[in-house]
């Protein structure tokens, strides 16, 4: 990375990546500060009546403040959609930039390297993550906030690694009522939902020290809020896999439900035998996590991208719910290989 990037200052107020353009470069941040903000053009007149409900005059909203270290401009090797948000420099800094075809040449040639970095992007857009969520507070998140089908996952994978997959893996019967993963507790599987419905909720005030204490006095469980509802293909439990990190939400089934287990240790020492599993299983990880993250942009401060009737389609927008050709042909490859590994598994 050294080798093929080049450094660069760039001066105060400089757009680094542009919303809605097409990133040419990953950029490694090495001095100063870069501010993320999500916005829309001022004349969409819903952007203006919510500037004018919250009393805010700029239809942009900052997110987020990068310091050295940080990095930027991944979004095109994780997702098939533009990046929704922009990144500007707030003071002098430097930056060290690689050009995306050199990266994405060392990618699809060095398995060891894609590992390692599709690994580092998916913990970099799990603290991004968190870091809203927490910025937010979490009674502000949406309550039964659908996640995004995520079958586009299998499509990352070879059909070799899913035939390991349910080599290894145990179909498994889950009760209604069951807790499947506690919030902050060890998980000891991967899980891919074949059958049924899972709720994911979160402590409200999980936080707050009395609360914990009471709750352990009195052997009771923190009340938690359901912020989704989990359908079958998703993929459970895999954020412990990245850099052993605790689980932030509980997983409940709410109807009896079906998973295919995978154990912990078993993908554990696949991932460290087999670099391409790796590579392609890390990079389905940063590739779910880059679309909850734009998921979430969308839906905060500015980032409402609605159609009006009556109205043409903008080619360089991105609506909210839109479907991506591309995505659409992932997730159809995926649809029959998940249609296949409940054919061969017998899950009806």
């Amino acid at each position: 990375m050294v080798a093929k990037g080049y450094q660069r200052e760039i001066a105060t107020g400089t757009v680094l990546i542009e919303a809605g353009k097409t990133a040419d470069c990953l950029h490694i941040l090495l001095e100063g500060i870069l501010t993320v903000t999500i916005s829309q053009p001022d004349n969409n007149p819903l952007t203006r009546a919510f500037a004018a409900i919250e009393g805010v005059e700029s239809t942009s909203q900052e997110i987020a403040r990068l310091s050295s270290g940080e990095v930027v401009g991944e979004v095109p090797f994780v997702s098939t959609y533009l990046t929704n948000t922009t990144v500007k420099a707030v003071e002098k800094s430097l930056v060290m930039s690689i050009p995306q075809s050199e990266l994405t040449a060392k990618l699809q040639q060095d398995a060891g390297f894609a590992s390692r970095f599709y690994r580092a992007i998916a913990i970099m857009l799990a603290d991004r993550l968190e870091s809203i969520i927490n910025q937010l507070g979490r009674r502000n998140l949406a309550q039964g906030q659908p996640l995004r089908d995520v079958l586009f996952v299998l499509g990352e994978l070879h059909d070799s690694d899913i035939d390991w997959m349910m080599a290894c893996g145990k179909p498994q019967k889950i009760p209604v009522n069951t807790v499947l993963i506690h919030e902050r507790g060890p998980v000891d599987a991967l899980y891919i939902l074949l059958n049924g419905t899972m709720s994911m909720s979160i402590a409200e005030d999980e936080r707050n020290p009395l609360t914990r204490a009471f709750a352990a006095i009195e052997g009771n469980e923190i009340s938690g809020r359901e912020i989704a509802r989990l359908s079958k293909g998703e993929i459970i439990g895999e954020t412990p896999f990245m850099d052993g990190r605790l689980p932030s939400a509980t997983i409940k089934t709410i109807e009896d439900s079906t998973v295919l287990l995978i154990s912990r240790q078993q993908l554990a020492v696949k991932l460290q035998q087999d670099v391409g599993f790796a590579s392609r299983f890390y990079r389905a990880i940063a590739t779910l996590l880059s679309s909850r993250l734009q998921g979430l942009h969308n839906r905060l401060g500015y980032g409402r991208r609605v159609y009006s009737k009556g109205l043409p389609l903008a080619e360089n927008m991105e609506y909210d719910d839109e479907l991506n050709y591309s995505v659409l042909d992932g997730v159809a490859i995926a649809g029959k290989r998940f249609d296949w590994m409940l054919e061969r598994l017998r899950v009806s």
